[in-house]
């Protein structure tokens, strides 16, 4: 685990004539590969102690009296760093989980329901990837997590569907007739009704006057405007109509005016699947500033929250999370490499391969006429190029009907493998159970039923990956951001480079540990401390192994 290198210790600020300050001494630690123990203990403080123009390392309990006054000189320290302590202790109290954690919703399944009870039993957050699944499949996500994450915290996903408002309807109903009081909201570009009548559902007063709103969101946000509209409370307007429908009274809008659409805000900076591609170097302190501004103008009882997600997969890049203010983290790309995600053996061993270059974007399925897009795997796949074909087409043709014979036929051989007429009918179908009136504006125009059609592609591009489909490999869809590449640097010699060694709550407790450890390494920097091979600081272990450092 710790490699042959041993650690140079230098102090170059202070001197044994300039301490810090006194403690009672509990074990001394070598200045050489010891000291990555030491610095795992991150329960406990580690002291350097200033000894004839020299230095030695000690540990100390986390009750040691620093004013004691028998107690030794010394000249540095790196502080207790529990995993609790990390983030914002009110994130974990108010959603009841031990560690600011989350593992985000991905798409069809691939944050299944092994991926959310793995997170849940382990202390950590995680939502089930409702999106693009039937409600049928979404309700018996419910029911599975219900018996084997009974007494854990846990929630679903709610994405923007602007093409069907009734779907988003349809899942609100779903959540709210199942008792489901968390959600993820991603990809929402604006506020919606169905959104806005989950969040104020049974909201009421308790007896110290506090309102109380028994469903949470979780928002996830990569631009200012959308965040803006988070912090805010729900819009009159849709109070107003939702009292006017019946799904609230006078007085339960009223309340609605005192607490935030989402206290919770995760900033998603370059990201798989929906991104905006933004750094979140600049992105995050933007955000957490308009935090600070929302939260004095509102004035709210429980105080606003910002997350980080967007290229968490190594202990450093949580470290600097972190560093940055961040409540919590959300991973991602990461997951969906792990064994319990819910999609096949070829896809995580794709990612297991993929570096930070080997990402892309592409024309996203759900938002496909609005131009969106969606950050994607571009190595050993021609999802990217066939998906902007479509899309380039789609512009510049008013119909299938419309498209040039030779384009068609190209279509028709290498991406549907079938007849266009076919792929309509099949499309028709799926839309006669799903959402009729697609097929009466599809009837009207040529060119939204074009665009459905070649939504068919893009929409059965994941799933043949999740299946595994192997005469569709070249098609696969897969969701991927440059963080992928980050993890799988980081663990490269480590037993997690292996494929079906990468298990969700593992790569979990390996990026949370190694953030705690960094930062204490860190901490000893700004002292004048310098540590040679720093790598052997967040080598990855084994659970069982990173608690009996805890312990």
């Amino acid at each position: 685990m710790i490699g042959p290198k041993e650690f140079l210790l230098q102090t170059s600020q202070h001197k044994s004539t300039d301490p810090l300050g006194v403690f009672l001494p509990g074990e001394q630690v070598a200045a050489g590969p010891a000291l990555v123990a030491g610095l795992r203990r991150i329960n406990q403080p580690l002291y350097l102690l200033a000894q004839d123009c020299d230095t030695k390392v000690m540990t100390g309990s986390a009750g040691t009296p620093l004013q004691s006054a028998d107690g030794q000189l010394f000249n540095g320290m790196a502080l207790a760093c529990p995993l609790e302590n990390l983030g914002d202790a009110g994130f974990c109290r108010d959603h009841a989980i031990r560690y600011p954690y989350v593992g985000g919703s991905m798409a069809k399944g691939i944050s299944s329901v092994a991926t959310v009870e793995a997170l849940a039993q382990a202390g950590m957050l995680g939502f089930f990837g409702s999106a693009g699944l039937l409600i049928e499949e979404v309700e018996a996500a419910i029911d599975q997590l219900e018996s084997r994450a009974a007494g854990c915290s846990y929630g679903f996903n709610l994405i923007h569907s602007p093409n069907e408002p009734e779907l988003e309807n349809a899942l609100v109903d779903l959540y709210l007739r199942r008792g489901v009081t968390l959600v993820e909201a991603s990809a929402f570009l604006a506020l919606t009704p169905a959104l806005v009548r989950y969040r104020t559902h049974g909201i009421s007063r308790d007896t110290e006057g506090r309102v109380v709103a028994p469903n949470r969101i979780i928002a996830k946000i990569s631009r200012e405007e959308v965040s803006a509209r988070f912090f805010a409370p729900p819009p009159e307007r849709f109070l107003q109509k939702l009292v006017g429908s019946g799904h609230l009274t006078t007085e339960q809008a009223q309340w609605a005016s005192e607490i935030p659409m989402a206290q919770d805000v995760t900033v998603e900076s370059d990201s798989g699947g929906h991104t905006d591609n933004r750094p979140a170097l600049a992105i995050f302190p933007t955000i957490q500033a308009q935090k600070n501004a929302c939260q004095k103008e509102y004035n709210y009882t429980q105080p606003l929250r910002v997350g980080l997600g967007g290229g968490i997969a190594t202990p450093a890049s949580a470290a600097a999370a972190f560093a940055l203010g961040a409540a919590y983290l959300v991973t991602g790309t990461v997951n969906q490499a792990c064994v319990e995600a819910g999609t096949c053996d070829e896809v995580r061993r794709l990612l297991a391969e993929t570096r930070q270059a080997d990402v892309t974007m592409a024309p996203s399925g759900d938002m496909f006429e609005m131009g969106v897009k969606v950050q994607v795997i571009k190595r050993g796949t021609m999802f990217s190029m066939r998906a902007a074909k479509l899309y380039e087409l789609y512009r510049a043709h008013s119909s299938i009907e419309d498209l040039p014979v030779d384009e068609r036929q190209k279509l028709e051989k290498t991406v549907f493998r079938k007849n266009l007429d076919q792929v309509w009918e099949e499309t028709r179908s799926f839309f006669i159970q799903r959402d009729p009136r697609q097929l009466a504006k599809a009837e009207g125009d040529p060119k939204y039923k074009m665009a459905l059609v070649f939504r068919w592609y893009l929409g059965q591009s994941p799933v043949w990956a999740n299946r595994g489909e192997s005469d569709r490999r070249l098609d696969y869809q897969i969701w991927c951001g440059p963080a992928m590449g980050a993890f799988n640097g980081w663990v490269k010699g480590s037993f997690l480079e292996a494929p079906e060694q990468r298990r969700i709550a593992t790569v979990a407790w390996n990026i949370l540990f190694g953030a705690a450890v960094l930062i204490r390494a860190n901490q000893l920097k700004l002292q004048g401390v310098h540590l040679d091979d720093e790598a052997a600081l967040t080598t990855p272990l084994e659970i069982e192994q990173i608690k009996e450092f805890l312990s």
